[in-house]
């Protein structure tokens, strides 16, 4: 087999180490598995360094968020295969080979992720990603087995090995070639959408993202950030404009990013009418971030721009907002009927 890591980026993650970690040791065989701590002050270190000897550490100076994080880390890791995987996130049986095959036997594919399920109901899809990640024709990114805050129960009707947009950065199997050939993860993302935004990229590329659903793990979800977290809306909102300003084609991106403020506006006054009322101010936030440092993001758009592509089958071509609170179509299922 060839030569894979698995990577756990940590940030104050003893207890996710303590519970999670176990089970990544029990069932990577034949992979390297690597704990890179990005500038922890608990006991993180101590503890993988006391109890997981076979346990590679990398450490690092201080937090550099997710995307960060992992472009530092990856840099240390001579592999030809990397698995990013979040310290909260189970395994319970055999999954680094199925998974590796896949991608040794389709060179074109750049990433994989496998089924992601719910630590707390493991009959649940997980919100980060569920079955593989698709996205709307004006950004928004859903999964399948899980559109907004909806997730479906799994009852095996994603199980198909199949091709997909985006690959969860919470179990993601990636080619070393081909992360650093497109410029590894974007640091000035920091954290939430990072993915989305290598895999719009990979795919600009030429290179696939699939869905390998015959593998399974749990991830519990909100190990660094809850999901009702402000700063995480923050992020998503932010992240997502410099997403779209950076790899949507010529004649498509001044259109919709300009139909995303008005959605996001609209957005924020519905947080501000309902709970918690943060969540308004965090978008005008994620707002202003996004004008203040739009020369930079012009700038690698530039660079890009060339390569842009958004007509592939897994963008929805009609509105997925209207779909879900107007039509009522909660699953992914339902979108493509």
């Amino acid at each position: 087999m060839a030569k894979v890591a698995v990577v756990i980026l940590n940030w104050n993650g003893r207890k996710h180490l303590e519970k999670f970690l176990p089970s990544v040791v029990e069932h990577s065989e034949g992979a390297e598995v690597y704990v890179a701590d990005n500038g922890s002050t608990d006991d993180s270190v101590e503890f993988v360094r006391k109890n997981f000897s076979q346990v590679k550490l990398i450490l690092l100076d201080k937090n550099y968020g997710f995307a960060g994080g992992y472009n530092k880390a990856l840099s240390q890791v001579d592999a030809d295969y990397y698995v990013l995987l979040n310290s909260d996130v189970e395994i319970k049986s055999q999954w680094i080979e199925p998974i590796i095959d896949f991608m040794e036997q389709n060179p074109d594919v750049a990433a994989v992720q496998p089924k992601i399920l719910s630590y707390q109901k493991p009959d649940y899809f997980e919100y980060a990603g569920g079955a593989g990640g698709f996205i709307d024709f004006l950004g928004y990114p859903f999964a399948r087995g899980r559109v907004f805050n909806v997730v479906e129960k799994d009852r095996g009707q994603y199980d198909d090995i199949c091709e997909i947009f985006w690959a969860s950065g919470a179990a993601m199997f990636v080619r070393a070639s081909d992360y650093w050939a497109v410029g590894g993860l974007d640091e000035d993302f920091f954290a939430h959408q990072e993915e989305i935004d290598l895999c719009w990229r990979l795919k600009n590329r030429g290179k696939k993202i699939f869905a390998y659903p015959k593998v399974a793990v749990y991830h519990l979800g909100g190990g660094s950030l809850s999901y009702q977290n402000p700063r995480k809306v923050y992020f998503n909102f932010r992240n997502n404009l410099i997403m779209l300003l950076k790899n949507l084609p010529r004649g498509k991106a001044f259109s919709i990013i300009f139909l995303r403020l008005i959605l996001d506006g609209i957005a924020a006054f519905q947080m501000l009418l309902g709970k918690p009322k943060a969540g308004f101010f965090y978008v005008i936030k994620a707002h202003l971030s996004f004008y203040s440092n739009l020369g930079k993001t012009l700038k690698k758009r530039r660079q890009l721009v060339k390569f842009n592509r958004f007509d592939y089958p897994q963008v929805y071509k009609k509105s997925l907002i209207w779909q879900f609170f107007v039509k009522k179509k909660r699953y992914f299922s339902q979108l493509f009927s």
